[in-house]
């Protein structure tokens, strides 16, 4: 049975022309928005449509079916992308589904209960139990996330140099930890294992360093978990640039990965940017490197770093 004829289960009785027309089109644009998830979500993981279809076992011709809203994927075939893409299958489903946890759906239902003069200050409640609990949990740790290319590694050396703090890259424990190299650990393993990898890395370095320079891969932010707990337990800042500027860099250093022996890479980059940029956005502050020299890009981190840890200093004096 196909997800579109899930979702049309109940809906088996005639239908006027009209009505027929209605749900044809309903069923398209559902079709559609399952296609649109399944894009963003490769996208901001960096795979190309070949390697989420080997990945998932699917036909690549299929899969590119599916991403157009043109194909109507069984169940199986939907959890088998889920499942390469690392997600639940109801991940997938436009948000306009309805489909929410239990309890975020508890919590909306709630509000809706509340006189809307009594929400402002509701809000506002959160948002303050949200910063003390955030100052706490952060401490003195910056992690600089973003895409390749941005100058997150130059910077963050830089910026540990300059704070006297330990500079760590995420990449390079996970290296250290597995004992091979991440293109080698994702060909071997794939790219669900290497995110777990990133995860236990994360959640040891934020055990063992009170103070910290961290820098991390771009597609941190295709794991929910992960990305929320650097966001919780440091002072994250996106360092961004133009796509064409990733891209220059990128090639000057060699390394062209997830783009090699892809000749529409400018146009992956700017689909994986566009993926993540929702998620790079939720970090504290950001940094534009675009068209500066490093001793510029630099200057301008630290004046966005030094606010984000007066909270702590202010407290190591009182204390």
């Amino acid at each position: 049975m196909t997800v579109a004829k899930l979702a049309a289960r109940s809906k088996l009785t005639a239908k006027p022309d009209a009505a027929s027309q209605n749900e044809a089109a309903s069923t398209a644009a559902f079709l559609a928005a399952i296609g649109g998830e399944v894009r963003r979500h490769r996208a901001k993981r960096g795979m190309t449509r070949r390697q989420l279809a080997q990945t998932s076992l699917t036909s690549e011709r299929y899969l590119a079916q599916i991403e157009g809203g043109a194909g109507n994927p069984s169940v199986s075939v939907l959890r088998a992308i889920a499942q390469a893409l690392d997600l639940p299958a109801s991940a997938l489903l436009p948000p306009e589904s309805g489909a929410r946890t239990a309890a975020l759906g508890g919590i909306l239902d709630l509000l809706a209960q509340l006189p809307a003069a009594e929400l402002h200050a509701l809000a506002k409640e959160i948002e303050a139990r949200a910063a003390r609990s955030a100052h706490a949990d952060r401490a003195r740790r910056i992690a600089l996330v973003g895409l390749r290319g941005a100058g997150k590694s130059t910077l963050g050396r830089m910026l540990a140099r300059h704070l006297g703090m330990a500079f760590i890259e995420l990449d390079r424990r996970v290296e250290e930890d597995y004992g091979v190299s991440i293109p080698d650990l994702i060909e071997m393993a794939g790219t669900a294992t290497f995110r777990r990898h990133e995860r236990t890395a994360l959640e040891r370095v934020i055990v063992e360093h009170e103070a910290a320079i961290i820098t991390t891969a771009g597609g941190i932010v295709a794991n929910p978990e992960t990305y929320a707990l650097l966001l919780r337990r440091t002072h994250t800042v996106w360092i961004k640039a133009r796509p064409d500027e990733h891209m220059s860099r990128v090639m000057a250093q060699g390394d062209f990965r997830p783009m090699a022996q892809n000749r529409q890479a400018m146009a992956d980059l700017i689909a994986i940017l566009e993926a993540r940029r929702a998620d790079y956005a939720r970090a504290e502050a950001e940094v534009d490197t675009s068209d500066e020299a490093v001793e510029q890009s630099f200057a301008k981190l630290l004046r966005v770093v030094t606010p984000l840890l007066a909270p702590h200093a202010a407290r190591a004096a009182e204390g």
